[in-house]
Formats: structure tokens, sequence, C-alpha cells
């Protein structure tokens, strides 16, 4: 009996199903269940495993992320060198917030009194100046017990340098039971403040990690478990539960490797993404390669692991809009998310995006997720006609209101990862999926005066279509800190060596034998407190040349300025591991071949009302081409062609479109 290969992305609102079946891939989707994720997944997989095959699965989890935004995680005991307990909190002098009176920072995830100091001390070579007590480490257990921790964070100075006291105190505490992180396996890098806070987030959402994963695992069908990482590859549910912070960024991660597939496959190369789902937006950028970064912020704290460069913003089908104590209208970051949702759904009572969209005429009523859904448009009207009053404004006003502010953050969210990078937008085609994002993707490019979109097949599932395509992947990092003139061609190699060994260790017990090495340099002109990463292939002995080369080009493209007068500095070397997976076929092939009758529906845009075309997109075959305003719909998705844009479909299905040159708004 063949396995049962299934993907799951577990969203805010609901949660993606794609079964692989035969070379075929199918989905489905189910609302989410905030209280117990694990309920729709287990659900959603007994509807479709009805002859109770074993199940291969890989999962994109929001559990991580959600711990930490709501300050719901374990309670968390910091060890550190004494005299740095407070170094998780004090942080560094950046503000975010410069203006706000009444600004405060996040609450720290771990409370002062349950931070511990020892005694003893590395220097910056890793030479002990002063050795671990065993004793302090026994006090230290009394109070961990007294305080009642559930999990421990240990992030001694100089660890990445020399780990042997980290890993002393971390085998006493392992041995009492306390599940614990250890920065100089977690982050083997130099900055005490970034070290430390990835490590107590780790700490601090590992353990609810564990206790779900651990619930999926016991699945009697359950044969194969991994999970999506936010660096764009899986590894298994075990690794997962002890290093939850690689989860962070899970589903959206999915969504990024699937368009990257998607790109692939066009005769384009610059592509910005905007996943928007229930609750959030997220926004990536592939310049004819997916965007990684190692400096990534959740909720007010550092996360210094390798990511795929994403930002989200709280802008989704279910952001709530309100009117604000000052009379004008607000969009989000609240959201309805699945449970109660949007007014439509029949049980929330808040006015939401989704609601919006659909007195407006963009969402078919009768087609909601393949018509399984019934959807209630005279609740969304009930509930805009109450915030139109508060607003004194009409409700066509309230509703397009509504869609244009929630457009404003998710470009304001583009204009952070393009313009502020040195990237305009305007020679970027959009790729918009997600199940709310191809209803947004016309006019969000309009702000942005970008020319082409592009939606891909099954738009509201590619996330999950993207953890079926992503290979395991394992990153490892150290802190060297040495000048580009004075390192030798063997000492990089002699450093690279342990991390090599190490990926090949780690897997070999993910069941992979053969697997490719990408390596890496973290380079900075000297004296800067920010690095560029810098792919490097084989080492030569011309490679101080070749290095410096490299690192001009990079530093050049992204700052458009050089300092030639200056020394160069390698800060970190890093080694990225990549086993393949198994391939499959992207798009999701329709046999549905018969043409059927189109229907039409009212649809505003600025205020004019339109009779649009409502197609059916299984019905749409490559070549088709067509005019806006119309509405496309399919199971996951809803797509808008509005007024003077233009629809084509290509060869692999997507929708492209394009603004009609020199239409005039009239």
């Amino acid at each position: 009996m063949t396995d049962f290969r299934v993907a799951v992305d577990t969203g805010g609102t609901f949660t993606d199903f794609v079964f692989l079946e035969n070379g075929k891939l199918n989905v489905h989707k189910l609302p989410s269940t905030p209280s117990n994720p694990a309920t729709a997944i287990i659900q959603g997989i007994a509807e479709k495993n009805t002859d109770n095959r074993p199940v291969d699965l890989i999962h994109g989890s929001t559990v991580a992320t959600n711990a930490l935004l709501s300050r719901e995680g374990a309670k968390v005991g910091l060890i550190t060198t004494s005299g740095f307990e407070d170094v998780i909190e004090i942080g560094r002098q950046n503000r975010d917030v410069l203006y706000d009176l009444k600004y405060q920072r996040p609450k720290s995830i771990v409370d002062k009194e349950n931070r511990f100091g020892l005694r003893e001390r590395m220097n910056e070579n890793g030479d002990i100046l002063h050795n671990l007590s065993k004793s302090e480490l026994k006090k230290i257990l009394l109070k961990l017990k007294r305080n009642k921790i559930q999990s421990l964070a240990i992030c001694l100075l100089h660890s990445y340098a020399n780990n042997i006291h980290e890993l002393e105190a971390s085998n006493f505490f392992i041995k009492e039971g306390f599940p614990v992180s250890v920065s100089s396996l977690i982050l083997p890098e130099y900055r005490e403040f970034e070290r430390t806070s990835t490590t107590a987030v780790n700490a601090y959402v590992s353990p609810l990690m564990k206790n779900y994963l651990d619930k999926l695992a016991k699945e009697e069908t359950l044969k194969h478990f991994r999970v999506m990482q936010s660096n764009g590859g899986i590894i298994s549910s075990e690794v997962a539960s002890n290093e939850a912070v690689r989860t962070i960024l899970s589903g959206p991660a999915g969504g990024v490797v699937g368009a990257f597939h998607v790109a692939k496959k066009t005769k384009l190369s610059k592509f910005l993404t905007i996943d928007m789902g229930g609750t959030s937006a997220d926004v990536s950028i592939i310049d004819e390669n997916l965007s990684f970064t190692s400096e990534t912020e959740l909720s007010g704290l550092p996360v210094r692991v390798p990511v795929i460069d994403i930002h989200t913003v709280g802008a989704g089908g279910g952001s709530i809009a309100e009117c604000d104590l000052g009379g004008a209208l607000v969009v989000g970051p609240k959201s309805a998310g699945g449970d109660p949702g949007p007014m439509c759904y029949g049980n929330g009572n808040k006015v939401t995006v989704t609601d919006a969209n659909l007195f407006l005429g963009r969402i078919d009523p009768l087609n909601f997720l393949g018509g399984k859904m019934k959807i209630d448009p005279c609740r969304s009207e009930k509930g805009i006609k109450v915030l139109a009053k508060e607003l004194s404004l009409s409700l066509l006003e309230t509703a397009e209101g509504i869609l244009t502010i929630a457009n404003e953050h998710m470009a304001n969210a583009v204009r952070l990862m393009s313009i502020e990078r040195g990237y305009d937008p305007r020679i970027f085609t959009l790729m918009a999926f997600g199940g709310a994002g191809p209803m947004h993707a016309c006019a969000l490019a309009e702000t942005l005066n970008m020319k082409r979109v592009l939606i891909p097949a099954d738009p509201g599932t590619l996330s999950a279509r993207g953890m079926f395509l992503a290979d395991i992947i394992k990153d490892y990092s150290k802190t060297v800190l040495l000048k580009l003139e004075n390192i030798k061609s063997q000492n990089l190699e002699d450093s690279f060596s342990p991390l090599l060994k190490q990926a090949k260790v780690d897997l070999e017990k993910e069941g992979v034998n053969q697997f490719k090495i990408e390596k890496f340099l973290d380079m900075r002109y000297l004296g800067q407190s920010h690095e560029l990463t810098i792919p490097i292939g084989e080492i030569t002995s011309n490679f101080h040349v070749d290095l410096y080369s490299l690192f001009t080009k990079f530093y050049k493209k992204r700052y458009l300025t050089l300092n030639s007068e200056q020394e160069v500095e390698i800060v970190n070397i890093r080694v990225r591991a990549i086993g393949s997976t198994k391939t499959v076929e992207l798009n999701k092939k329709s046999d549905n071949m018969k043409k059927k009758k189109e229907k039409t529906q009212k649809m505003v845009f600025d205020g004019k009302s339109y009779e649009a075309m409502v197609f059916d997109r299984t019905n749409l075959q490559p070549g088709e081409d067509f005019c806006g305003p119309a509405l496309v719909s399919e199971f996951s998705a809803t797509s808008i062609i509005p007024p003077f844009w233009n629809c084509k479909v290509d060869k692999e299905s997507n929708l492209i479109l394009s603004k009609i040159v020199n239409s005039d708004k009239k």
C-alpha cells in the first residue's frame, strides 16, 4: 500500500491541505481550530484518507509564532554569566517607535526573578578566566524548582568561542529533568543580546511545540512526520520540537518556496510576493533567487536564525474594521480569525475585509470554497450599515475605505521589502496568493505603480503545495572575527570542517545520505556593525582576491558605494546542508475540460457599479484572454480583474494580469 502524502498549512482562519494521490495534487480546506490546531488537521486527513493508508505528513505550524505573539509560552528560566542577567531586557539602543509618548516595550519573556547569574567567565578567545562551580548550579536548581520553571535557557558570555561551561551546566540540569536550550548549540555567534534573545525564545516556545507535535505524532496512521522551517527547508518533528525557534515563519516560508518554483517556470526573474490569508499578509522578494536573512524580529524580540526574508503585517481577510475614538476608520491588526470569523461566516459580529469584499461583489457567495461553505451577504451588509453610521459615510464609501486601508498596509510592507532596500517595485511582477491575495492584487499593484500581476493556480493552497517541494535543510554558523588579509585558506577550511561534520551527522539522522553543501561568509568593513552574507564556492590559493572581489560586488549592489581604503573582516562562517526530497508537479491539472456557461454579477470599483463576468477557473484554458471587470472563482481563492486590466492564461495555467496602457478612469 502506497503512503498517503499530505502537506498541511495551519492559518489563522483556514487550515489548508494538499494531498498527493496517484501522481495528482488535490486540495482541501477546513476552518482552523485555534484552541487546538491539531483538531482540524486530524479531521482533514481523516476525511480524505478513507482507507487508512500510512500518512507521510509535512506540516507548516503557527504554534511557535502564536505562543510568542500572545506571550503564552513556557515559564522560562535564564542562566547567564553573572552581571549579564538583564541583557535580554536592556537590549540595544535602537528604538522603532520614537514619537509615541505612551509607547511601552513588550514584556520580557523571562521575568527578572527567573534570571540567574553564574560566577564563571571566558574571554573572547575562549580562554577560561573563572571556572564553573557545581555548588552554584545546585543553588540555582533550588530556585528553579521554587519558581516552578518549565524550560531553561543557558547563555554564557563568549560561549561561541568555548562552550564547555554551557555544556557542563546543560548536562547538570537535563539530569534534573529540565528541558534546556543551549546558546552555543542554537546560535554559536557573538552579539550577546541577540544570542540570549534567540535562545530564550527557543526555550519559551519549544515545550508547547513539543506537546503539540507529540499529540499529532500519536495518530495511528502517521508514518513520517516533518515540519516546515523558516529557512524554506523541512526537518523531522523531533528536531522541530527541540528547536522550535526555527519554525516561527513556518507557513509563510512554504508559500515563498511555492512562489519560487512558480517563478522558475516563467520567463520572468523578478517578483515581489504577497501572501494574504485570513489574519495577515506576508511579503517577500525573489530576485532570481530566494532572499534570506539571519536578522529578523518577532514581537519585539530579535531571532537570529537563518530565515527566508519575509515581512508580515496584520492585513488579512479577517482583519477587523472599526471606528476609533477620533471617528476615523481603522483596519487591523486585530483579526476575527477562524473563530468567530467574518460576519458573513455566520458567527462574527465585527465587520472585516472579507465582508467589505463580499458587499462590493468581489466574492461569489454561491461558490465560496467551491460551494461547500455558505456565506451570508445580508450579515455583511448589516454590519457595514452600522459601521457606516458611526463613520458618517455611505455604505460604498465605508466598504471601499476598508479595502483601501488594508491595501495601504500591504503596500507599506512591499515598500519596506523593495524601495527601502534599493529595489524599484515597478520593474517587478507582483505574485499574489493566499486565500485573499488575488482579490487585492491589482489594486495593490496600482498603488505601487506595478504593471503586472501573476496569480498561480490554486493560490489559496500555495503554501501547503510549496511544502511538498521543500528540501531537508540544516543551517550551521560560527563566529570567527578575522581580518581577511590575516587569514590563510587552510585556516578557513579548518573553521568550516566541524560544521561540515555536524551537517553529515544530522542529515544522516534525517535519513539523507547524499546532500549538497553551500558555504557563506558574513563580511563587513572593519568597524561596521552589520554584515553581508556572501555565498562562496571552493576556496582557492587566490582566495583573498576572490573574496574581496565578491564582497565589493555584493556591497556595491546593496549600498551603491565602496570604501576601498578600509580593511574587510570575516565575522561568521555559515554552512547550509541540503538533502533533496521527492519532487512533485506543483500545479494541479484540471480534468474538467467541459466548457460551462459563465454568469455575471455586479461589482463596485471607485464608486461605480459594473456588470462583471464571473469565470470558473477550472474552465479557463491556456491562451484565453479577456478584460476586466471580471471575477475568477476557484476552490481555494477568488481573483479580481478590475476595469482597465487584462487577463491572459499562460501555459502553466497562471493568470497574467496587466494594466491596459492609457486607460482612462472616468
